[in-house]
């Protein structure tokens, strides 16, 4: 009963009802999936390829699996089957993919492109230039089999709240922006996915439309 309990705290605190809450279970058992399951959550969000792949085929085909953690190219062909959105696109090439495995499995898969919002050099992403490249490109317009839906920002890992609250700020003022652009016809931004455990009050503020929050449901991770 302890995830249940939990997602009722987490949803009690929501400033936007309508953001969607995606359990990020990644490292948990199917058992904690099965139970969150149970209290009613349908969207789940893994970051590696195989452990999403296992869990799809032990858990209810109703549930939506989101792909939150960078995807390698080679990997995507395992997921274009049965995945419901893939949040971390960073590249032409790696879109390019998803449309030549999505096609293959007769689907149109939902894709958010992610943009380097944060001040480490670790996280993935586009800068705003890159963006631009992709969305004037010719390649993008070929893409018949791929959909994106929106973007995805991770801010900051840090203390300060004005810094987080500034980047995901920039990220939606980016968002209305192309929004009333001319935008390629498998171009349809609807999504922001931003916010996570620590910070997914501070992004509903901003405008996120989906956070994606595993510590508060389902404690500490599992890295064994």
């Amino acid at each position: 009963m302890r995830i249940k309990e939990n997602l009722i705290a987490v949803k009690n605190t929501f400033i936007n009802p309508d953001c969607l809450l995606i359990a990020v279970s990644k490292t948990k058992p199917i058992s904690d999936l099965q139970e969150a399951y149970e209290a009613g959550i349908r969207d789940f969000g893994e970051n590696k390829v195989q452990e999403m792949v296992d869990k799809h085929a032990q858990l209810p085909t109703d549930i939506r699996w989101h792909m939150i953690g960078h995807l390698q190219r080679n990997k995507v062909k395992y997921i274009a089957p049965f995945v419901h959105l893939i949040h971390g696109v960073d590249s032409l090439r790696l879109l390019i993919e998803i449309d030549k495995q999505a096609q293959k499995s007769e689907r149109v898969i939902p894709c958010l492109l992610q943009l380097h919002i944060a001040k480490e050099e670790s996280k993935f992403g586009f800068s705003e230039e890159e963006l631009e490249e992709l969305l004037n490109s010719e390649e993008l317009k070929q893409l018949n089999n791929i959909k994106i839906t929106g973007l995805m920002g991770m801010a900051t890992f840090t203390e300060n709240q004005e810094l987080i609250r500034s980047e995901f700020a920039g990220l939606k003022s980016l968002f209305d922006q192309l929004k009333n652009r001319n935008l390629p016809p498998n171009v349809e931004l609807k999504e922001i996915s931003m916010g996570m455990s620590g910070d997914y009050l501070i992004a509903q503020e901003e405008g996120s439309t989906m956070v994606r929050i595993g510590t508060a449901i389902f404690g500490e991770r599992n890295y064994n």
